[in-house]
């Protein structure tokens, strides 16, 4: 068994748990369910650099990337710094993350937020949205059809909008549907979290141009984004390489700055 297998088995017992806890209507009656959100896919179609920036603790693969800073601090200096959306892992096992930290996130900053989660059920996507969040993350590696249609149509009623992560052409021609707003190349294989590039360069012309192409994992260059840029890629999801320094917010500044020069 993979590492992926392991965290979707993990998650949908987690979720199972919550709801036995937290009712539905609990989550409805946060005073954010109703509040606006910001949308990610427009800010990335006029953006010179496309840079969502991530607040990632730990990893599976890396252990331990950054446990100095809080979160408020990390986010407001993305903010500062020009990200077109900041990226929060929630998933508490295999990344230490929380959903406090996507409501701390959401109190800190006015700029659109995505909650990095592995989601398999509609409870996630009422959770996501009562704690903040603009955009919610869909695998198509862990996900049917069917299943991303539901969750994704589910999604846009609360006026969310969805980023689709697919890892090859057979996930992308299986997942393709008018309920996404993003489409996501992964470049690091979930399995063997393996990073390559060429997953992105070889998939972007096979994603229609009706969807904003973001390439995610394994980005730590001026270069590799300028690169990617040729592949007309928008948006560039970057995690560890900010996270991984004494001041995230200050090297996406500097990333940004040069990447627009």
């Amino acid at each position: 068994m993979n590492i992926l297998d392991k965290i979707i088995i993990d998650k949908k017992r987690e979720v199972e748990l919550k709801k036995s806890i937290i009712p539905v209507s609990q989550l409805e009656a946060s005073v954010l369910f109703n509040s606006r959100t910001y949308s990610m896919s427009k800010l990335l179609k006029n953006s010179f650099s496309g840079i969502i920036a991530e607040h990632k603790r730990r990893s599976p693969s890396k252990a331990i990337i950054n446990n100095n800073h809080s979160v408020e601090d990390v986010v407001l200096g993305y903010q500062n710094a020009g990200v077109c959306g900041i990226s929060v892992l929630t998933d508490a096992k295999y990344f230490g993350g929380s959903l406090d930290d996507l409501l701390l996130a959401k109190a800190s900053v006015n700029i659109p937020l995505l909650r990095k989660e592995f989601i398999v059920d509609e409870y996630q996507i009422l959770e996501a949205k009562a704690y903040g969040a603009d955009v919610i993350l869909l695998i198509a590696a862990v996900l049917t059809r069917k299943e991303i249609k539901q969750l994704s149509e589910f999604a846009h009623s609360l006026g969310l909008e969805v980023l689709l992560e697919v890892h090859n052409l057979e996930e992308l021609e299986t997942a393709i549907m008018p309920s996404l707003d993003m489409i996501g190349v992964n470049n690091r294989n979930l399995k063997s979290f393996e990073v390559s590039l060429d997953y992105s360069k070889e998939l972007a012309s096979k994603i229609p141009d009706e969807f904003v192409k973001v390439s995610e994992s394994g980005i730590s260059s001026i270069e590799a984004v300028k690169e990617l840029q040729k592949y007309s890629y928008q948006g560039f999801l970057m995690g560890e390489h900010f996270m991984k320094t004494e001041n995230p917010g200050s090297e996406a500044q500097r990333f940004i700055q040069k990447l627009v020069i």
